[in-house]
């Protein structure tokens, strides 16, 4: 019995801002002397990232609806200490600010508390997720009464009752719906919410579950000087994503199936790839040898791993990776020998959103459903560990 994607949605916020502004705006919080802005300004460019959404951007006039679903890049100017006072939003005209990260001229100052960020985010997560839920359940044509299970996705933050209550509430979902929380999984966790959704909804035939990942990343922005999470700064963005799962026999319809998942935690790496929580937020820490550990160890695993379901590399149609950054992007090609246009989604959806961690890679599924590209298809994503998830779609 298969389990299929019957729907995908995708749900950003409302305002987004170059990265250009991004950069402006965050080199007060990190830097203290000319060379340290100098290597700043580098490692933004590097990211490849052109835009970036967050809920953290509002209309200056007050509180705007920074949960909903939008696509303005904003330009504008940088006051003394950092904060934006004025963003031009191209698709409507608003003047936004940039809340939440208001600084001292203190240099040991690390920006707000950690249940200061929590807050901000059970404010505002909630709706995010349920656009994108209600996105994926009118591309599925589906009454939310119809769902069994429910899965949610997240890393970037907690609270209970938390999103799945949330959205049992605002989707009109059973009261009785099955809940399930992946959480603290980073950037390959929608990964393991989809196999969750595959294995309950094999259970029963006909039966569907809805897989949720929101992040709020821009949450957990990191003050100071370090290089490591400068480059985190410069890449992680806000986004949420659903798929609904629907277990049955083969049909003529196009959905994507999802035929296998594969697991692997890369030898000598669990330097590489940290994610903590700290006094002043959640710590991304990201090696440079980041790429190298792919280079080594992801062609050799991904090989024996699809030569036990009867597959080659040179037989894959298409490619889904979770863009982590340029740098991985390019490992992965390299590691694989893969062609220029076969990341080219993932690529695309890092310069458009940036890194928006766990949802990320239901971006980019949506984009190749849309485009009907061949399969089978595989789906990569690295996370915390050094960690690789795999999925096979046919």
């Amino acid at each position: 019995m298969n389990a299929r994607i019957i729907g995908l949605g995708t749900a950003l916020p409302k305002f987004s801002v170059t990265q250009a502004i991004s950069a402006e705006m965050s080199a007060p919080l990190c830097c203290t002397t000319d060379e340290e802005l100098r290597l700043f300004e580098v490692l933004y460019r590097r990211s490849r990232v052109r835009s970036r959404y967050s809920v953290l951007l509002e209309k200056a006039a007050g509180l705007g609806d920074d949960s909903g679903n939008g696509n303005g890049h904003g330009h504008g100017e940088v006051d003394g200490i950092g904060t934006v006072r004025r963003a031009t939003v191209n698709s409507d005209g608003n003047d936004l600010t940039q809340s939440f990260f208001n600084p001292t001229r203190d240099a040991a100052d690390r920006g707000p508390g950690t249940g200061d960020r929590m807050t901000r985010y059970a404010e505002t997560a909630p709706r995010l997720a349920h656009n994108a839920c209600a996105s994926a359940l009118r591309a599925a044509s589906t009454d939310p009464a119809a769902i069994d299970h429910l899965i949610t996705v997240s890393c970037t933050g907690f609270a209970a009752p938390g999103i799945d209550a949330a959205l049992i509430s605002s989707l009109g979902l059973p009261r009785d719906v099955t809940r399930t929380n992946v959480g603290f999984m980073g950037c390959h966790g929608a990964f393991n919410g989809l196999r969750v959704a595959s294995a309950l909804a094999r259970e029963k035939p006909g039966s569907r579950a809805l897989v949720c990942a929101v992040e709020l990343c821009s949450l957990h922005f990191a003050y100071g000087w370090d290089p490591q999470r400068i480059v985190a700064n410069s890449l992680f963005a806000d986004g949420a994503a659903a798929a609904l799962i629907e277990s049955g026999a083969e049909t003529n319809a196009p959905p994507w199936s999802l035929a296998a998942n594969g697991s692997c935690l890369m030898p000598d790496s669990t330097d590489a790839m940290t994610w903590h929580i700290t006094d002043h937020g959640f710590e991304m820490t990201l090696s440079p040898r980041v790429p190298d550990i792919i280079k080594a160890h992801l062609r050799p695993w991904l090989e024996t791993w699809l030569a036990r379901h009867g597959l080659a590399l040179g037989r894959i149609g298409s490619w889904a990776v979770h863009p982590g950054g340029p740098r991985i992007l390019a490992a992965v090609e390299s590691a694989l020998s893969l062609p220029d246009s076969a990341l080219a989604e993932s690529h695309a959806v890092l310069g458009e959103c940036g890194n928006m961690s766990s949802p990320t890679i239901l971006f980019i599924l949506d984009r190749l459903r849309q485009r009907d590209a061949a399969r089978p298809c595989v789906a990569l994503g690295f996370g915390p560990g050094l960690a690789v998830e795999a999925m096979l779609l046919l």
